[in-house]
């Protein structure tokens, strides 16, 4: 298959699922959980049917907990979110639910304050922001010989800064449209994210540039044997020397992946869903957007000159 050739059709797909999941977050924002705005989160299990919604409500109105939520997880599971309690509050809650079913079991309790949570906020922000950094600087340090090796047609001469920041615009490319799904079921399932979530993210950007700098590597290495081929020959190449590896790590991972997502609990879920879109957009970009980006960057830069 020449993945150059036909390089504009995944760029069309690529762009429609970045520009949707772009406008589903500046719609609805993404479903910040109690990690990150403070408050209080329990899961219980009941051992008999589960009780009506509105009848918890009823049980815990007297406890004046504000606005609480109700969610269903599983067959007997529920969620309760609601304002940061302390852990005589918490026990009462516990205890008026027990006037429900006394064999309710507390699977998770989790209460953390408006300042930590913002505290929390501010940090992943600074962690994505330095990782995305980091790694435009490692590969233009890696690349740097890339522009012009030893008896190499000055065709293919390509700065090594611009091999960064195309696997910068392919990382914000795999983080993106994670963040779109999730903006998404935050809206319609009422999914909410944590700090789990910045760590599948940290997790994608590090598979995606993984998976990006060995395509990149082979680029290199087919640049000093080839130097008389065409670039754009070069680079296709490279993507079907590397593809099946790539693929064949990532199925490793994503077999691992899925058997959490169905068999694991309610707070792993959808951290393995974001690791799972992730790993697929990943792969999908290192070999039909991050790649082809370097021909028509190197073809634009032709023009250009010309």
């Amino acid at each position: 298959m020449d993945f150059i050739a036909w390089r504009k059709l995944p760029y069309t797909i690529s762009g429609i699922l970045v520009l949707a999941s772009l406008g589903m977050l500046l719609l609805w924002g993404l479903p910040l959980g109690i990690d990150f705005t403070g408050g209080s989160l329990m899961e219980l299990e009941f051992a008999h049917a589960l009780p009506a919604q509105d009848s918890i409500h009823e049980r815990i109105a007297s406890l004046n907990l504000g606005d609480v939520q109700v969610q269903q997880t599983g067959e007997r599971g529920m969620l309760l979110r609601a304002r940061d309690i302390d852990e005589e509050t918490h026990q009462n809650v516990l205890t008026a639910l027990r006037g429900i079913d006394r064999s309710v079991e507390e699977k998770r309790f989790v209460s953390i304050g408006p300042t930590i949570g913002n505290e929390l906020k501010q940090k992943a922000i600074w962690a994505l922001m330095l990782v995305l950094a980091m790694i435009i600087v490692y590969i233009t340090a890696v690349f740097r010989h890339v522009s012009r090796p030893q008896g190499m047609f000055t065709g293919h001469s390509l700065p090594s800064w611009k091999y960064g920041v195309v696997a910068i615009i392919a990382l914000i490319h795999d983080v993106t449209i994670p963040l779109g799904l999730f903006a998404y079921l935050g809206k319609f399932q009422h999914v909410e994210i944590s700090a789990l979530f910045i760590s599948a993210l940290l997790t994608i950007l590090g598979f995606s540039v993984h998976d990006t700098i060995v395509v990149f590597d082979r680029i290199r290495e087919n640049l000093r044997k080839r130097a008389s081929a065409r670039f754009e020959d070069i680079i296709n190449i490279s993507i079907h020397e590397t593809m099946t590896r790539s693929i064949n790590t990532s199925l490793t991972l994503l077999f691992v992946l899925l058997t959490l997502f169905f068999l694991g609990g309610e707070s792993t879920k959808y951290f393995s869903l974001a690791l799972i879109v992730g790993t697929v957009v990943g792969v999908y970009s290192s070999i039909f957007i991050a790649s082809p980006l370097l021909v028509t960057w190197q073809k634009w830069q032709g023009r250009k000159t010309e």
